[in-house]
Parts: C-alpha cells; structure tokens; sequence
C-alpha cells in the first residue's frame, strides 16, 4: 500500500473563507490601479487617466478569462497590467510587466479569512510529516498571492510548494497544472490528495491526474454533474485526518 507524502490544496474557499467579502471589486480595482498610474507616470512619464485604464483592463480581463474556459491558458495579471498600459499609449519599451504588477499593491481582501480548521489541519500533517502544497487557479501570480498567505499566518505551513496558475499558465483542471504540482511536491499520483471546492477544476482534474480528491463543501459550492463524484467530501477539515486514516493506515506513525 502507498504511503501518504502530501496533501495539496486549493486555495480560495478551500483554505481561505471569502464568504465575507461584500466589496464592490470594480471600486476594489480602482484602488490598485492607482498604484499603477502612480507607475507610469513616475517610470515612463505617462500620464494614463483611471476610467480609462480601468476599463481597457476589465475588458481585457473578461477577454482572457473567456479564452481560458476554453483552452485553460491562465489569464496572468502582470502581463494584462502592461498590455493594458500599452494599448493607452505607454510604450513597451517604457515599462516592465512584473513593476506593473507590483504597483497594483495586491494585499489581503478586506472579509477574507483563513477557516479556522485550516491551521490545526495544517499542523497535524506538518508534525507527521506530511508535506502540504497549495495549487490555485488564481491569474495573480504567487509572488502576490504569498502577500495574502503572510497576511493571514499561513505562509509558514507551505515553504516550498506553492503554485500559481499564472506562473504555471494552465488552469486546473489541466493535467498540466497537477502534474508541476506533484514535481514540486516531490511525490507521485499515488502517494498523494487533493483538496478542493470545486468539483470540475478541483475534483476532475486531481482524478484525472491520478491523485485522490477531497471536496471541501461550502456555500458556495455551485451544484456539479453527477458525473464528477469526490472521493470524499467534507465541510470541516477536522474529518480530513480520518478520511486519510482510511485511505493511507499509519500515516500518523
């Protein structure tokens, strides 16, 4: 029988609760796209107005994210960020792609919170030696994504395996994406668990790359095909240990 060596995780609604976000993100954005205005005006001497960028970067956004439902190329904010600014007039040559994305000032969410099972979860696996990973489709790259695991105490629980699928370029369910994660990670298919929300990204795609999934059910779990079934299912991560229990006896060992 296989050993258990990690447990990968999503990460939005598997790790981090955004249940209690109410913001507007279009006033959201504005407030990060200040930083980037503040960019190009100070780097490349452009004055670019708000509105304009604001726009020009949403439907650049909404274009991307309706290309990676088909293709699953993952959308990369840095690079939106700069072709937006250079469809207003900036030129390339002016700017660079990861200053932009740096100037969007990216921090924690304002209502977003770790569950509070995450941690105890977290430091059970850690203290049997379990290695934990986080693979989210998130078009922020992780070097932003990290802000908000540091913010919220958890950068510490993942030292190594920690991905993006911005830095990877393929979302979920991709097998490309799950397949970097098990390099990283340092395991096979079979010595491995995903845990996550979402029963097409989440769920298929761990299956389908050879690994055990966990869905983790929240509110705002949208209804799946009857097709995907999770290998197990949880509300509380305190039932996770018992369901590896099951799948891998004497993991706590």
């Amino acid at each position: 029988m296989a050993a258990l060596k990690a447990v990968l995780f999503d990460m939005d609604d598997t790790l981090l609760d955004w249940s209690g976000f109410d913001d507007d993100w279009a006033e959201l954005e504005a407030r990060h796209i200040g930083g980037v205005i503040d960019y190009l005006r100070d780097q490349a001497g452009y004055t670019v107005e708000l509105d304009a960028f604001a726009r020009e970067l949403r439907d650049r956004t909404t274009q991307a994210w309706a290309q990676a439902r088909q293709d699953l190329r993952a959308p990369h904010l840095g690079r939106l960020l700069f072709e937006t600014a250079v469809a207003l007039g900036v030129p390339p040559n002016a700017i660079d792609a990861e200053r932009c994305m740096f100037a969007y000032n990216w921090d924690a969410i304002s209502g977003t919170v770790i569950f509070p099972d995450v941690p105890p979860c977290l430091k059970l696996l850690h203290d049997h030696g379990i290695g934990v990973g986080i693979v989210t489709n998130a078009y922020q790259p992780m070097a932003l994504r990290e802000i908000e695991l540091r913010t919220h105490r958890l950068l510490d629980f993942f030292p190594s395996c920690r991905l993006s699928a911005a830095d990877v370029g393929y979302l979920k369910p991709h097998p490309y994406i799950f397949k970097a994660a098990l390099e990283c990670a340092g395991v096979a298919p079979h010595e491995a668990v995903f845990v996550g929300d979402d029963l097409h990204a989440d769920i298929l795609g761990a299956q389908r790359a050879g690994l055990k999934a966990v869905l983790r059910i929240t509110s705002r779990v949208q209804d799946g095909s009857a097709l995907i079934n999770p290998d197990a299912a949880l509300s509380t991560f305190d039932d996770l240990p018992a369901v590896l229990d099951a799948w891998f006896p004497g993991w706590r060992d």
